[in-house]
Protein backbone atom coordinates (compact mmCIF):
# COMPACT_ATOMS: atom_id res chain seq x y z
CA UNK A 1 0.00 0.00 0.00
CA UNK A 2 1.15 3.64 -0.59
CA UNK A 3 0.05 5.27 2.87
CA UNK A 4 3.10 4.86 4.27
CA UNK A 5 5.24 5.55 1.29
CA UNK A 6 3.31 8.38 -0.29
CA UNK A 7 6.37 9.75 -1.82
CA UNK A 8 7.34 6.29 -3.28
CA UNK A 9 3.85 5.55 -4.99
CA UNK A 10 3.80 9.22 -6.50
CA UNK A 11 6.97 8.58 -8.65
CA UNK A 12 5.65 5.29 -9.85
CA UNK A 13 2.48 7.00 -10.65
CA UNK A 14 4.40 9.41 -12.98
CA UNK A 15 7.04 6.83 -14.42
CA UNK A 16 3.99 5.27 -15.30
CA UNK A 17 2.30 7.80 -17.06
CA UNK A 18 5.65 8.90 -18.72
CA UNK A 19 5.98 5.16 -20.26
CA UNK A 20 2.54 5.21 -21.27
CA UNK A 21 3.00 7.92 -23.31
CA UNK A 22 6.38 6.71 -24.84
CA UNK A 23 4.92 3.72 -25.92
CA UNK A 24 1.99 5.31 -27.63
CA UNK A 25 4.28 7.63 -29.40
CA UNK A 26 6.31 4.76 -30.56
CA UNK A 27 3.58 2.78 -31.88
CA UNK A 28 2.24 5.78 -33.55
CA UNK A 29 5.69 6.50 -35.58
CA UNK A 30 6.01 2.98 -36.40
CA UNK A 31 2.29 3.75 -38.23
CA UNK A 32 3.62 6.95 -39.76
CA UNK A 33 7.02 5.34 -40.62
CA UNK A 34 5.31 1.97 -41.92
CA UNK A 35 3.33 4.35 -44.34
CA UNK A 36 6.47 6.23 -45.30
CA UNK A 37 7.99 3.41 -46.28
CA UNK A 38 5.38 2.08 -48.74
CA UNK A 39 6.99 1.90 -52.25
CA UNK A 40 4.64 4.55 -54.34
CA UNK A 41 5.20 2.50 -57.54
CA UNK A 42 2.88 0.05 -55.78
CA UNK A 43 0.07 2.48 -55.28
CA UNK A 44 -2.95 1.70 -58.16
CA UNK A 45 -6.22 3.67 -58.65
CA UNK A 46 -9.52 1.49 -58.89
CA UNK A 47 -10.91 1.71 -62.19
CA UNK A 48 -14.19 -0.04 -63.08
CA UNK A 49 -15.42 -1.02 -66.76
CA UNK A 50 -18.05 -3.77 -67.99
CA UNK A 51 -16.90 -5.98 -70.32
CA UNK A 52 -17.40 -8.97 -72.98
CA UNK A 53 -17.66 -12.23 -71.27
CA UNK A 54 -15.35 -13.38 -73.50
CA UNK A 55 -12.24 -11.11 -72.07
CA UNK A 56 -13.62 -12.32 -67.99
CA UNK A 57 -10.86 -14.67 -67.84
CA UNK A 58 -8.42 -12.48 -68.95
CA UNK A 59 -9.20 -9.53 -66.41
CA UNK A 60 -9.27 -12.00 -63.70
CA UNK A 61 -5.72 -13.90 -64.54
CA UNK A 62 -3.87 -13.36 -61.59
CA UNK A 63 -1.11 -12.48 -64.16
CA UNK A 64 -2.82 -9.21 -65.53
CA UNK A 65 -4.18 -8.19 -62.16
CA UNK A 66 -0.50 -8.33 -61.21
CA UNK A 67 0.71 -6.56 -64.27
CA UNK A 68 -1.76 -4.18 -64.22
CA UNK A 69 -0.96 -3.16 -60.31
CA UNK A 70 2.73 -3.00 -61.34
CA UNK A 71 0.96 -0.32 -63.71
CA UNK A 72 -0.40 1.41 -60.97
CA UNK A 73 -4.27 0.03 -62.13
CA UNK A 74 -6.56 -2.01 -60.04
CA UNK A 75 -9.65 -2.83 -62.12
CA UNK A 76 -13.19 -4.27 -61.42
CA UNK A 77 -15.56 -5.78 -64.38
CA UNK A 78 -18.88 -6.83 -64.57
CA UNK A 79 -19.73 -8.55 -68.00
CA UNK A 80 -22.78 -8.27 -70.54
CA UNK A 81 -23.72 -9.16 -73.82
CA UNK A 82 -22.16 -6.31 -76.10
CA UNK A 83 -24.79 -4.76 -77.69
CA UNK A 84 -26.49 -4.81 -74.19
CA UNK A 85 -24.59 -2.51 -72.69
CA UNK A 86 -25.74 0.17 -74.05
CA UNK A 87 -28.91 -0.92 -71.71
CA UNK A 88 -27.22 -0.46 -68.30
CA UNK A 89 -26.21 2.14 -66.04
CA UNK A 90 -22.74 3.42 -66.81
CA UNK A 91 -22.14 6.53 -65.20
CA UNK A 92 -19.70 4.77 -61.97
CA UNK A 93 -17.84 2.83 -64.64
CA UNK A 94 -14.57 4.25 -66.07
CA UNK A 95 -14.86 2.22 -69.28
CA UNK A 96 -16.99 -0.21 -72.01
CA UNK A 97 -15.60 -2.89 -73.42
CA UNK A 98 -17.33 -4.76 -76.49
CA UNK A 99 -16.20 -7.06 -78.69
CA UNK A 100 -16.36 -4.96 -81.98
CA UNK A 101 -16.28 -1.88 -83.24
CA UNK A 102 -20.19 -1.79 -84.19
CA UNK A 103 -21.45 -1.71 -80.16
CA UNK A 104 -18.68 1.01 -79.16
CA UNK A 105 -19.60 3.54 -81.89
CA UNK A 106 -23.08 3.34 -79.82
CA UNK A 107 -21.23 3.81 -76.49
CA UNK A 108 -19.01 6.83 -77.75
CA UNK A 109 -22.12 8.49 -78.81
CA UNK A 110 -22.56 8.68 -74.65
CA UNK A 111 -18.88 9.66 -73.41
CA UNK A 112 -17.55 13.22 -73.38
CA UNK A 113 -14.09 11.71 -73.21
CA UNK A 114 -12.14 12.47 -76.51
CA UNK A 115 -9.72 10.65 -78.76
CA UNK A 116 -10.53 7.63 -81.07
CA UNK A 117 -11.34 4.02 -80.42
CA UNK A 118 -8.66 1.97 -78.40
CA UNK A 119 -8.48 -1.65 -79.83
CA UNK A 120 -5.95 -3.51 -77.92
CA UNK A 121 -6.39 -6.92 -79.41
CA UNK A 122 -9.14 -9.22 -81.76
CA UNK A 123 -9.89 -12.05 -82.61
CA UNK A 124 -11.77 -13.99 -86.31
CA UNK A 125 -15.32 -15.42 -85.33
CA UNK A 126 -14.74 -19.49 -86.10
CA UNK A 127 -16.98 -22.61 -86.05
CA UNK A 128 -16.16 -24.90 -83.60
CA UNK A 129 -17.14 -29.41 -84.72
CA UNK A 130 -16.81 -32.04 -83.28
CA UNK A 131 -14.77 -34.44 -85.55
CA UNK A 132 -17.99 -36.78 -87.11
CA UNK A 133 -19.76 -33.60 -88.27
CA UNK A 134 -16.52 -32.06 -89.51
CA UNK A 135 -16.14 -35.16 -91.80
CA UNK A 136 -19.79 -35.18 -92.67
CA UNK A 137 -20.22 -31.51 -93.68
CA UNK A 138 -16.41 -32.13 -95.77
CA UNK A 139 -17.84 -34.98 -97.36
CA UNK A 140 -21.11 -32.96 -98.55
CA UNK A 141 -19.23 -30.26 -99.94
CA UNK A 142 -19.98 -27.71 -97.04
CA UNK A 143 -16.74 -28.13 -95.55
CA UNK A 144 -13.41 -28.65 -96.62
CA UNK A 145 -10.48 -30.69 -94.34
CA UNK A 146 -6.75 -29.59 -94.15
CA UNK A 147 -6.21 -31.79 -91.45
CA UNK A 148 -7.77 -33.88 -88.56
CA UNK A 149 -8.24 -31.01 -86.43
CA UNK A 150 -8.62 -27.89 -88.39
CA UNK A 151 -10.40 -26.65 -92.06
CA UNK A 152 -12.81 -23.97 -93.80
CA UNK A 153 -16.47 -24.02 -93.76
CA UNK A 154 -17.53 -23.07 -96.67
CA UNK A 155 -20.34 -20.76 -96.44
CA UNK A 156 -22.30 -19.96 -99.78
CA UNK A 157 -22.53 -24.07 -99.59
CA UNK A 158 -23.87 -23.98 -96.04
CA UNK A 159 -25.97 -21.02 -96.29
CA UNK A 160 -27.52 -23.06 -99.59
CA UNK A 161 -27.97 -25.86 -97.08
CA UNK A 162 -29.72 -23.77 -94.59
CA UNK A 163 -32.29 -21.79 -97.03
CA UNK A 164 -32.67 -25.33 -98.51
CA UNK A 165 -33.78 -27.07 -94.35
CA UNK A 166 -31.10 -29.59 -95.34
CA UNK A 167 -31.04 -32.15 -92.19
CA UNK A 168 -28.31 -34.65 -91.11
CA UNK A 169 -30.10 -37.42 -92.00
CA UNK A 170 -30.01 -35.94 -95.58
CA UNK A 171 -26.44 -35.96 -95.65
CA UNK A 172 -24.19 -38.61 -96.75
CA UNK A 173 -21.91 -40.43 -94.17
CA UNK A 174 -24.00 -39.10 -90.94
CA UNK A 175 -25.96 -42.55 -90.66
CA UNK A 176 -23.13 -44.11 -88.64
CA UNK A 177 -23.53 -41.08 -86.21
CA UNK A 178 -26.74 -40.64 -83.96
CA UNK A 179 -25.68 -37.63 -82.31
CA UNK A 180 -26.31 -36.24 -85.56
CA UNK A 181 -29.99 -35.70 -85.97
CA UNK A 182 -32.04 -32.96 -87.21
CA UNK A 183 -31.98 -29.44 -88.93
CA UNK A 184 -28.50 -28.65 -90.21
CA UNK A 185 -27.25 -25.75 -88.27
CA UNK A 186 -24.46 -23.26 -86.48
CA UNK A 187 -25.42 -22.35 -82.48
CA UNK A 188 -24.63 -18.57 -82.14
CA UNK A 189 -25.12 -15.80 -79.45
CA UNK A 190 -28.62 -13.70 -79.57
CA UNK A 191 -27.63 -10.83 -82.32
CA UNK A 192 -30.24 -8.58 -80.74
CA UNK A 193 -28.15 -8.56 -77.45
CA UNK A 194 -24.74 -10.12 -78.11
CA UNK A 195 -21.73 -8.93 -80.76
CA UNK A 196 -20.77 -12.01 -82.20
CA UNK A 197 -24.76 -13.29 -83.03
CA UNK A 198 -24.76 -9.97 -84.88
CA UNK A 199 -21.74 -10.77 -86.47
CA UNK A 200 -22.62 -13.87 -87.99
CA UNK A 201 -25.60 -12.26 -89.12
CA UNK A 202 -23.28 -9.89 -90.87
CA UNK A 203 -21.23 -11.88 -92.84
CA UNK A 204 -24.25 -14.68 -93.63
CA UNK A 205 -25.48 -11.26 -95.07
CA UNK A 206 -22.50 -10.65 -97.19
CA UNK A 207 -22.30 -14.04 -98.75
CA UNK A 208 -25.93 -14.46 -99.44
CA UNK A 209 -26.01 -10.91 -101.14
CA UNK A 210 -23.33 -11.88 -103.55
CA UNK A 211 -20.52 -9.94 -101.31
CA UNK A 212 -22.25 -6.98 -101.12
CA UNK A 213 -22.38 -5.13 -97.65
CA UNK A 214 -26.02 -3.91 -96.54
CA UNK A 215 -25.95 -0.24 -96.37
CA UNK A 216 -29.78 0.01 -96.20
CA UNK A 217 -33.42 -0.95 -95.58
CA UNK A 218 -33.37 -2.50 -99.17
CA UNK A 219 -30.30 -4.62 -98.34
CA UNK A 220 -31.50 -6.13 -95.32
CA UNK A 221 -34.79 -6.76 -96.70
CA UNK A 222 -33.07 -9.31 -99.23
CA UNK A 223 -31.72 -11.57 -97.07
CA UNK A 224 -33.65 -11.10 -94.14
CA UNK A 225 -35.72 -14.34 -94.68
CA UNK A 226 -32.68 -16.25 -94.46
CA UNK A 227 -30.95 -14.47 -91.58
CA UNK A 228 -34.62 -15.29 -89.57
CA UNK A 229 -34.26 -19.15 -90.75
CA UNK A 230 -30.17 -19.10 -89.06
CA UNK A 231 -31.75 -17.84 -85.88
CA UNK A 232 -35.37 -18.99 -85.29
CA UNK A 233 -33.63 -22.35 -85.87
CA UNK A 234 -32.03 -22.56 -83.02
CA UNK A 235 -35.17 -21.78 -80.44
CA UNK A 236 -33.25 -20.10 -77.34
CA UNK A 237 -30.21 -18.44 -77.47
CA UNK A 238 -27.69 -17.44 -74.67
CA UNK A 239 -26.61 -13.55 -74.79
CA UNK A 240 -22.57 -14.90 -74.26
CA UNK A 241 -20.95 -16.72 -76.28
CA UNK A 242 -19.35 -18.56 -73.20
CA UNK A 243 -21.67 -20.66 -72.28
CA UNK A 244 -21.92 -22.50 -75.59
CA UNK A 245 -18.85 -23.09 -75.63
CA UNK A 246 -18.67 -24.76 -72.50
CA UNK A 247 -20.71 -26.70 -73.42
CA UNK A 248 -19.72 -27.67 -76.47
CA UNK A 249 -16.19 -28.45 -75.17
CA UNK A 250 -18.06 -30.99 -72.53
CA UNK A 251 -19.94 -32.63 -75.02
CA UNK A 252 -23.62 -31.20 -74.80
CA UNK A 253 -25.43 -29.23 -77.08
CA UNK A 254 -25.48 -28.69 -80.91
CA UNK A 255 -22.21 -30.08 -82.99
CA UNK A 256 -21.66 -26.98 -84.82
CA UNK A 257 -20.82 -23.76 -82.46
CA UNK A 258 -20.01 -20.35 -83.20
CA UNK A 259 -17.06 -18.98 -80.89
CA UNK A 260 -14.21 -16.45 -80.73
CA UNK A 261 -11.31 -18.28 -82.49
CA UNK A 262 -9.77 -16.79 -78.74
CA UNK A 263 -11.50 -19.11 -76.68
CA UNK A 264 -10.06 -21.85 -78.65
CA UNK A 265 -6.75 -20.64 -79.02
CA UNK A 266 -6.92 -19.93 -74.69
CA UNK A 267 -7.31 -23.67 -73.53
CA UNK A 268 -5.03 -24.69 -76.31
CA UNK A 269 -2.28 -22.96 -74.95
CA UNK A 270 -2.91 -23.13 -71.97
CA UNK A 271 -2.95 -26.88 -72.66
CA UNK A 272 -6.38 -27.97 -71.46
CA UNK A 273 -8.21 -30.97 -72.63
CA UNK A 274 -10.25 -29.88 -75.92
CA UNK A 275 -11.51 -33.62 -76.52
CA UNK A 276 -12.29 -34.30 -80.31
CA UNK A 277 -12.48 -30.63 -81.39
CA UNK A 278 -12.20 -29.17 -84.58
CA UNK A 279 -11.71 -25.53 -85.81
CA UNK A 280 -13.40 -24.65 -89.09
CA UNK A 281 -12.39 -21.22 -90.20
CA UNK A 282 -15.51 -19.35 -92.60
CA UNK A 283 -14.11 -18.90 -96.03
CA UNK A 284 -16.01 -15.47 -95.73
CA UNK A 285 -15.86 -14.31 -91.72
CA UNK A 286 -15.46 -11.29 -89.58
CA UNK A 287 -12.75 -10.44 -87.31
CA UNK A 288 -13.62 -9.45 -83.48
CA UNK A 289 -11.89 -5.97 -83.28
CA UNK A 290 -12.50 -5.52 -78.88
CA UNK A 291 -12.84 -2.04 -79.16
CA UNK A 292 -12.19 -0.50 -75.66
CA UNK A 293 -14.72 2.79 -75.20
CA UNK A 294 -12.95 5.10 -72.37
CA UNK A 295 -16.02 6.84 -70.14
CA UNK A 296 -13.06 8.66 -68.00
CA UNK A 297 -9.61 9.52 -68.83
CA UNK A 298 -8.89 6.38 -66.16
CA UNK A 299 -10.52 4.37 -68.43
CA UNK A 300 -8.76 5.94 -71.55
CA UNK A 301 -5.05 5.27 -70.03
CA UNK A 302 -6.06 1.98 -68.98
CA UNK A 303 -7.06 0.99 -73.09
CA UNK A 304 -3.65 2.58 -73.94
CA UNK A 305 -2.17 0.60 -71.52
CA UNK A 306 -3.66 -2.47 -72.56
CA UNK A 307 -2.64 -2.07 -76.30
CA UNK A 308 1.39 -0.65 -75.38
CA UNK A 309 2.66 -2.50 -72.40
CA UNK A 310 4.77 -5.59 -73.35
CA UNK A 311 3.45 -7.54 -70.80
CA UNK A 312 -0.22 -7.37 -70.81
CA UNK A 313 -0.18 -8.11 -74.74
CA UNK A 314 1.78 -11.35 -74.21
CA UNK A 315 -0.85 -12.10 -71.45
CA UNK A 316 -3.72 -11.16 -73.90
CA UNK A 317 -2.09 -13.66 -76.48
CA UNK A 318 -2.07 -16.34 -73.74
CA UNK A 319 -5.73 -15.76 -73.54
CA UNK A 320 -5.91 -16.33 -77.56
CA UNK A 321 -6.19 -12.69 -78.67
CA UNK A 322 -4.38 -11.66 -81.47
CA UNK A 323 -3.02 -8.34 -80.50
CA UNK A 324 -3.24 -5.49 -83.08
CA UNK A 325 -0.22 -4.74 -84.84
CA UNK A 326 2.05 -7.54 -82.90
CA UNK A 327 1.03 -10.54 -85.44
CA UNK A 328 4.25 -12.59 -84.82
CA UNK A 329 3.59 -12.30 -81.15
CA UNK A 330 0.36 -14.52 -81.99
CA UNK A 331 2.25 -16.50 -84.05
CA UNK A 332 4.95 -17.22 -81.57
CA UNK A 333 2.63 -17.92 -78.65
CA UNK A 334 0.31 -20.80 -80.93
CA UNK A 335 3.44 -22.35 -83.00
CA UNK A 336 2.63 -25.98 -81.19
CA UNK A 337 -1.07 -25.43 -82.36
CA UNK A 338 -1.42 -25.10 -85.60
CA UNK A 339 -3.01 -28.70 -86.11
CA UNK A 340 -6.51 -26.64 -84.98
CA UNK A 341 -5.76 -22.83 -85.90
CA UNK A 342 -4.82 -21.12 -88.98
CA UNK A 343 -2.31 -18.46 -87.75
CA UNK A 344 -1.89 -16.16 -91.05
CA UNK A 345 -6.04 -16.64 -91.86
CA UNK A 346 -5.04 -18.66 -94.71
CA UNK A 347 -8.01 -18.66 -98.18
CA UNK A 348 -10.42 -16.58 -95.21
CA UNK A 349 -12.18 -13.50 -96.40
CA UNK A 350 -12.96 -10.67 -94.29
CA UNK A 351 -16.54 -9.40 -94.71
CA UNK A 352 -17.10 -5.61 -94.20
CA UNK A 353 -19.35 -5.00 -90.99
CA UNK A 354 -22.12 -2.69 -91.80
CA UNK A 355 -22.89 0.39 -89.21
CA UNK A 356 -24.31 -0.40 -85.76
CA UNK A 357 -28.21 1.02 -87.12
CA UNK A 358 -28.10 -1.80 -90.02
CA UNK A 359 -26.86 -4.44 -87.42
CA UNK A 360 -29.32 -3.72 -85.44
CA UNK A 361 -31.72 -3.67 -87.95
CA UNK A 362 -31.05 -7.12 -89.35
CA UNK A 363 -30.85 -8.83 -85.56
CA UNK A 364 -34.54 -7.22 -84.83
CA UNK A 365 -35.84 -8.49 -88.48
CA UNK A 366 -35.26 -12.15 -86.96
CA UNK A 367 -37.19 -11.38 -84.11
CA UNK A 368 -40.41 -10.44 -86.26
CA UNK A 369 -43.40 -12.42 -87.62
CA UNK A 370 -42.08 -13.33 -90.77
CA UNK A 371 -38.77 -11.21 -90.94
CA UNK A 372 -40.25 -8.39 -91.75
CA UNK A 373 -39.32 -5.04 -89.90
Amino acid sequence: MCNSASTLCAVRRIVGIVLAVLLIGGVAVAVVAGRESQDPSTATKTVRGVIGSEKAEFFADPDVVKALAAKGFTVRTETSGSWAMEELPLKEQDFAFPSSKAPADELRRGSSVGGGPIRPFYSPLVVVAHSAAAKVLAGNGLATLSGASTGTLRMGSYLAAARADRTWQQLGGAGPHPELTGTVFITSTDPVASNSGALYLAAASYVADGGRVAADKAAVARTAPLLKKLISVQGAQQTSSDAPFRDFISGVGNPLVLVYESQVASLLIQHQEVGDLVVLYPDTTVSSDHTLVPLTEDGRALGELLGSDRRLRELAVRHGFRPQGAAAEFTAATAGHTAYLNQKLSGVRQAPVPTSEVLHTMAQRTRSQGGSA
